[in-house]
C-alpha cells in the first residue's frame, strides 16, 4: 500500500517538477539565461491565487487565472528590469554579463521573497483546489487535486511540444536557440522574441506554482528550494535539453518522495543534492546535454 502511495505521489510531484523545469530550460535554451528568481515567480503565482480566491472572493478559478497572470507579469518585469538592462549595457564587458545576469536574477528573487514574507508572513499558504474531494486508487485514497496536478502538467507540456514543433512561432524559438545571429539576418528582432519567450516562461512557471500551492502549499521559505530543485533537474538532464529535463524531473521527484516517506520531509532534498554532485563529477553535461 505504501509503495503504491509513493508511486502516485511521486508521479504527481515529478510531473509538476517537469513543468517547472521545462520553463527554466526554455529560458536558458533561447536566451541563455539561468533565471535564479524562478522559485520566487512560482511562489508569487500561488500566493496571488490564494489572495484572489480567498480575500477577494473570486473563487478557485478566479484565483488560478489571477495567479498565472501575476506570474507572467512578474516574469516580464524580470526580463525588462533585470535581464535586458544588463545584456544591453555598454559598461559591462561581454564576457562578464552572464555572471551579472545570474547575480541580478538571484537578488531580484530574494527581493520578491522578502516582499512576500513581509506582506503575507512566511507561514505556508494552501491554494483552494480546483477540484475538491478524494478518489480511491487500489485502496489508496488520493486527493482529486493531486490527479489533476499530473494531468494539467502533462497537458501543458504536450501543448508546449505542439507549439515548438508544429507552429511557425515554435520554429522561430528553435532557431533563436540554435543560431540567433542568423535569425536576425532574416529580419527577426531578438528582443521581441525574448520578450515573448519570457511571457511563455511566466505562463509555465505560473501554472506550476499554482498547482504546487494547491498540492502541497507554499510559503516564502520555499523559494530557494524550488529554484534549487529546478536547477538540479536541468543540470541532471542536461542544460538546454527538454527531454533531459523531463527525465531529470522524474528522477528528482521520485527520489524526494522516497526520501520523504522513509526519512522525513526535512531531508528530502539531501539525496538529490548528493546525486547532483555525483553527476557533475562523472558527466558534467548531464544525461542528454551537449555541453
Amino acid at each position: 500500500m505504501k509503495l503504491l502511495q509513493i508511486l502516485i505521489d511521486g508521479f504527481a510531484i515529478s510531473s509538476l517538477y517537469g513543468l517547472g523545469a521545462i520553463g527554466f530550460t526554455l529560458i536558458f535554451g533561447v536566451s541563455g539565461v539561468l533565471n535564479l528568481s524562478h522559485g520566487s515567480i512560482m511562489v508569487t503565482a500561488a500566493i496571488a491565487a490564494w489572495v484572489i480566491a480567498g480575500d477577494l472572493g473570486l473563487g478557485p478559478y478566479g484565483g488560478a487565472a489571477g495567479g498565472v497572470a501575476m506570474a507572467v507579469a512578474l516574469s516580464l518585469l524580470t526580463y525588462m528590469l533585470v535581464v535586458r538592462p544588463i545584456q544591453t549595457s555598454s559598461r559591462i564587458a561581454r564576457e562578464e554579463k552572464e555572471i551579472f545576469v545570474l547575480t541580478g536574477t538571484l537578488l531580484w528573487g530574494i527581493m520578491i521573497q522578502e516582499a512576500i514574507a513581509y506582506l503575507f508572513t512566511s507561514n505556508p499558504k494552501t491554494v483552494r483546489p480546483l477540484i475538491p474531494g478524494v478518489i480511491e486508487i487500489l485502496g489508496v485514497r488520493t486527493p482529486m487535486q493531486e490527479i489533476l496536478t499530473a494531468v494539467i502538467s502533462w497537458v501543458v507540456i504536450g501543448l508546449l511540444w505542439l507549439l515548438v514543433n508544429r507552429t511557425k512561432a515554435g520554429k522561430v524559438l528553435l532557431a533563436a536557440s540554435i543560431n540567433p545571429r542568423g535569425l536576425t539576418l532574416l529580419g527577426f528582432e531578438l528582443p521581441q522574441i525574448y520578450f515573448w519567450v519570457w511571457a511563455l516562461y511566466g505562463l509555465l512557471a505560473g501554472i506550476a506554482g499554482l498547482l504546487l500551492g494547491a498540492f502541497l502549499g507554499v510559503s516564502s521559505d520555499n523559494v530557494g528550494q524550488l529554484t534549487a530543485s529546478a536547477f538540479s533537474i536541468v543540470v541532471l538532464g542536461g542544460l538546454g535539453s527538454v527531454t533531459g529535463s523531463l527525465i531529470g524531473a522524474y528522477v528528482v521527484g521520485y527520489l524526494e518522495t522516497i526520501t520523504a516517506y522513509s526519512g522525513g520531509p526535512s531531508i528530502r532534498t539531501i539525496p538529490v543534492l548528493l546525486l547532483l554532485v555525483l553527476v557533475v563529477y562523472i558527466r558534467p553535461q548531464g544525461l542528454l546535454g551537449r555541453r
